[in-house]
């Protein structure tokens, strides 16, 4: 395989342990897809110094020098996880976001840890993983809980173009795990579908549920068709979306949910399911954002 004629796989790391842990679970994901690693850290002095020191060293030419020997040592735990993993580096001047968006770009996926500068949660997973997951134009999966080898790869769908594609990065997912695909629907009421419905006061639980199945199972066939060696569970269930994809992130190797953004408000760019599944999965959570405009459909995310 010629590393230059493929997309990249890329993680970004800050200095800190959990982001040595993102890289070793980048490194397993581009061996499973043939694809090299791209390991990229965004310098920023003298935040980069504060971080990698805890003090501002006497001169810049000295913080490169402490994110050179931090680089070095994700580029070893990359080599360790995947030995015959083709591996670059590269320190790219800048603050995290635009330098991890614009890796996105030329990335198949981007790698990311939970916790972010200097170890602090709220610091990487309220910012800097927020909007890049917001906007990156590539799917973006967030290294936190742990991966269940034994577990399947769980997708939440809805019926909307997002989902779709959520699902497809969910089947890949799990074919190249080798374990099975649970996609996961929920249902609370019956919702409006254009303008001037009218909605039941009163209406059957159980065919709503029927018609939610029906939904689901439309919604991946042709991925069942695609992948015929895959095993897929459908799981339709009424109640909150958040709670029961958390629920399965505990038996699951993966969480696969899709994001739609539209405004300038943070707590909107990312869909509610797709924010709570961030901060809450007890598992790697895999975001996918797509391309605008899509379609509404139903609202999961």
């Amino acid at each position: 395989m010629n590393a230059t004629s493929v997309t990249p796989i890329v993680v970004g790391v800050d200095g800190s342990e959990n982001s040595l842990e993102a890289v070793r679970f980048a490194a397993t994901e581009a061996a499973m897809r043939q694809r090299p690693l791209r390991i990229v850290h965004a310098f920023l002095w003298p935040l980069s110094a504060a971080v990698l020191q805890g003090a501002l060293p006497p001169s810049t030419e000295d913080t490169r020098q402490y994110a050179d020997t931090f680089l070095a040592e994700a580029v070893d735990h990359a080599h360790k996880a995947a030995p015959e993993l083709s591996v670059s580096s590269a320190i790219v001047e800048g603050a995290a976001v635009p330098v991890l968006l614009h890796e996105a770009e030329s990335a198949e996926l981007l790698v990311l840890g939970d916790r972010g500068i200097g170890g602090i949660s709220g610091l990487l997973l309220g910012s800097v993983a927020v909007q890049t997951v917001t906007h990156a134009t590539c799917p973006v999966l967030v290294v936190r809980g742990q991966a269940r080898p034994d577990g399947p790869v769980v997708v939440g769908i809805d019926g909307s173009a997002v989902s779709a594609r959520a699902l497809q990065e969910a089947a890949r997912a799990a074919e190249l795990r080798n374990c099975d695909l649970v996609a996961v629907h929920t249902w609370t009421s019956p919702v409006s579908t254009g303008p001037g419905d009218m909605l039941p006061l009163v209406y059957d639980p159980d065919a709503v549920n029927t018609e939610e199945q029906l939904l689901l199972a439309e919604a991946i066939a042709g991925v069942a068709e695609d992948h015929p060696d895959l095993q897929i569970t459908q799981e339709v269930v009424r109640g909150p979306a958040r709670r029961h994809l958390i629920d399965w992130s505990h038996r699951a190797q993966l969480l696969v949910v899709g994001a739609r953004g539209r405004g300038g408000f943070t707590g909107l760019l990312l869909g509610s399911v797709s924010q709570h599944a961030m901060y809450h999965s007890a598992c790697p959570t895999m975001v996918i954002r797509a391309p605008f405009p899509d379609n509404p459909g139903h609202s999961v995310g």
